[in-house]
């Protein structure tokens, strides 16, 4: 699996890009990949169209939004782009408007990026390591940051809960617990915050009880029943509707803490 320097060129890199709104935002991200070899034109009118189709549900974090599509034949190979704005934009989201970065993904299949969204997800959940890279001054400076991948501790969460809170849950079956991460199209956001829920996880020790997948709405809708939560944004869980689980809301997806609190929410721990 590819790493986050590796799909992310330095070339990739655009600081104090003007927009006027949201689609003018996309289209800086998406012209790098498209630079960069990484999709053609047509892959940034499939970002817009995502939004269009779908609201605002990329916009992940604060000031952040996560701009992408389906695999398609627009996509020559997995590449991502990396834009902060000179003035942040209105994408239309409730909780996590104006943005000021737009990080652009092109993926061919989720397989090929687990590993840099693993490593984006843990960079940005540092605050300090998450003010840097708004801050870089060049794009070389933003490069290097990414090129570390590791990362701090993320936010601080409360200790976990016991391994037999883990064992005595609503358990379906002898199976292993399934949480369900879910966006519009699977390789994207729902796959960013999977990393960050997972990443709370193995702070529990609970790695080995509860496995996470990310997926789509509509493969969402055919496995509700083999899960025992969907964790998505508020426009994703309204596309949902009543699944028969529990669809819990997270606004923040690069918040461990907040990751924390939903999931002790999800198993009344």
């Amino acid at each position: 699996m590819a790493a986050l320097s590796e799909i992310l060129p330095l070339e990739a890199v655009l600081l104090d890009a003007p927009a006027a709104d949201w689609r003018a935002a996309v289209r800086h991200a998406g012209g790098l990949m498209a630079a960069t070899g990484a999709a053609t034109d047509r892959y940034t009118a499939e970002m817009i169209e995502n939004v269009e189709e779908n609201g605002p549900y990329i916009v992940i974090a604060p000031g952040l939004a996560f701009a992408h599509a389906r695999p398609s034949p627009a996509v020559l190979r997995t590449g991502m782009s990396w834009v902060r704005l000179a003035d942040p934009v209105e994408f239309g989201h409730e909780a996590n408007d104006p943005v000021e970065l737009v990080v652009g993904l092109a993926a061919r299949d989720a397989a090929e990026h687990t590993a840099a969204m693993g490593a984006l997800a843990r960079l940005l959940a540092d605050p300090e390591t998450a003010r840097a890279l708004r801050e870089a001054p060049t794009p070389r400076a933003v490069h290097a940051i990414l090129g570390g991948g590791g990362g701090g501790g993320g936010a601080a969460v409360r200790p976990g809960p016991s391994e037999e809170a883990a064992r005595g849950g609503d358990r379906r079956g002898d199976d292993l617990h399934r949480i369900l991460t879910v966006c519009g199209n699977g390789v994207g956001t729902s796959l960013f915050l999977k990393q960050t829920v997972e990443g709370v996880l193995d702070r529990w020790g609970w790695s080995r009880y509860v496995t996470v997948e990310a997926t789509d709405t509509i493969s969402a809708r055919g496995r509700a029943d083999e899960a025992v939560a969907i964790l998505t944004s508020r426009e994703i869980a309204r596309t949902l509707g009543d699944v028969g689980i529990p669809v819990k809301v997270v606004e923040d997806f690069t918040s461990a803490a907040e990751a924390d609190r939903v999931l002790r929410d999800t198993y009344d721990v």
